[in-house]
Parts: structure tokens; C-alpha cells; sequence
């Protein structure tokens, strides 16, 4: 996950209103990667990581494509400084990726069976009781 630096061209109007749920999304992150790891395995010390990087895509892409509050320019904006990733909105806009945890869940060559993540399969079509976590993210579910 890129950090968040801006280039030497200024921010365009509006950033004033997004800057401060970005710098604290921006500590969090911080905090994530420093955790420590001890007792986790390796892909589980990444979970945090992801689940910020999603926070932070969710909310640029809910700001333009749901509220509509901020302009095309600042979107572009944040999709071309890495602020948000540009790959996972663009899979959030198509039908049945509304709500992807993150890319690597949709990525057939990262299974066993060359399919799908577990957290993609419809929850009414798991057993019941069964609690289940992607071994990518975390995600207990993304498919709906």
C-alpha cells in the first residue's frame, strides 16, 4: 500500500474538507504497519493494512460516486496521487463487485482450485454457524 505523499502541485478545492479523514486514516495506517506481529501469522499481520487501504478507497469513492461531494477534479486528484485505488473503485462500479473487500480476493491464480475467495461465496450459500475469513484480508464476507 502506497503512503499518501502529494506531489508539488497543490491540492484542488476542496481538499480542505477530505484532508482531515485522510491524515486520520493516514495515522491509523501508521499505527497498523508498526504493530507488532508476534503470535499472528504472516498474512494475518496484514489484515489491518488492508482494511485501512479499503477505508480509505470506500470513502473517496462514496464522496464522488454516492454523495457527490466533491468535484471530478479532486477525484481525480486522489486516484492519480494513490490516495485511493483506482483498480478496486473501478471493480466497485461494476454489478456484483459492489462491495469487494480487495483485488487479490478475485484473483484465480492466488487459490488452490483456481477460483474465487472463500469471502466471495453468498453467504446463503455457506453453512450455517460457520464463521469464515479470507486468508487474504480478513474479510468475513464480501460477496453479500
Amino acid at each position: 500500500m502506497p503512503k499518501v505523499k502529494r506531489s508539488k502541485k497543490p491540492p484542488p478545492e476542496g481538499w480542505e474538507l477530505i484532508e482531515p479523514t485522510l491524515e486520520e486514516l493516514e495515522q491509523k495506517m501508521r499505527e497498523a504497519e508498526t504493530d507488532p506481529h508476534e503470535g499472528k501469522r504472516r498474512s494475518e499481520a496484514l489484515w489491518p493494512i488492508f482494511k485501512i487501504h479499503h477505508q480509505r478507497s470506500r470513502y473517496i469513492y462514496d464522496l464522488f460516486h454516492k454523495r457527490k461531494a466533491i468535484s471530478r477534479e479532486l477525484y481525480d486528484y486522489c486516484l492519480k496521487e494513490n490516495i485511493a485505488d483506482q483498480n478496486l473503485i473501478a471493480k466497485w462500479k461494476k454489478a456484483g463487485y459492489e462491495n469487494l473487500c480487495c483485488l487479490r480476493c478475485i484473483q484465480t491464480r492466488d487459490t488452490n482450485f483456481g477460483t474465487n475467495c472463500i469471502c466471495r461465496v453468498p453467504k446463503s450459500k455457506m453453512e450455517t454457524g460457520r464463521i469464515i475469513e479470507c486468508v487474504h484480508c480478513g474479510c468475513r464476507g464480501c460477496s453479500g
